[in-house]
């Protein structure tokens, strides 16, 4: 039996040491988090209406310095969020492209889209315009199949039987 040991007086092998610098690992992970941060203020900014916006900050416990393995999970959480806000705004882009193809079908087939209404805050657009398939002539036009877009005109004024009266002048 062959008895393998080192040598009295050999050197050690030890690997050589990496330093990091972390001066600079932390200027560069501030730097990724800064520009996500812009990012994800600038798309919240861009869809806020249609897009639900949600806090992600909670449970931070004042100032500290944060460690590189924390600064990680930041930058990693707000690199989801992006990814998350990007996604919910390619949903919404596409249901409203949806309902824009479908005022463009109602308006050559009404007859195929019966009682079906789009407004627009379905199209991503303000105001109280609605496009509604209705039967021309009411329950005449409904028996006969002659039915219709018909498109509001906006928002309504304001009055009508709540309103209350002006006083007249005697």
């Amino acid at each position: 039996m062959e008895l393998l040991e080192r040598p009295l007086f050999a050197p050690l092998v030890t690997p050589p040491v990496v330093e990091t610098d972390e001066r600079a690992a932390r200027r560069n992970l501030r730097a990724q988090i800064a520009k996500l941060e812009r990012d994800v203020a600038a798309h919240a900014c861009a869809a806020f209406p249609d897009v639900e916006l949600t806090s992600f900050a909670a449970g931070r416990a004042g100032p500290r310095l944060l460690t590189l393995g924390d600064l990680e999970t930041v930058r990693d959480q707000l690199a989801t969020r992006l990814a998350e806000l990007r996604q919910s705004s390619v949903v919404v882009a596409d249901r409203q492209e949806a309902k824009r193809l479908l005022i463009e079908q109602m308006l050559l087939e009404p007859g195929e889209y019966k009682w079906v209404r789009v407004q627009n805050a379905d199209i991503g657009q303000p105001g109280c315009k609605s496009w509604h398939v209705r039967p021309r002539l009411g329950l005449i036009g409904m028996l006969a199949g002659w039915w219709h877009v018909k498109i509001s005109s906006g928002c309504p004024l304001p009055g009508g039987p709540w309103r209350t009266p002006r006083p007249r002048p005697h």
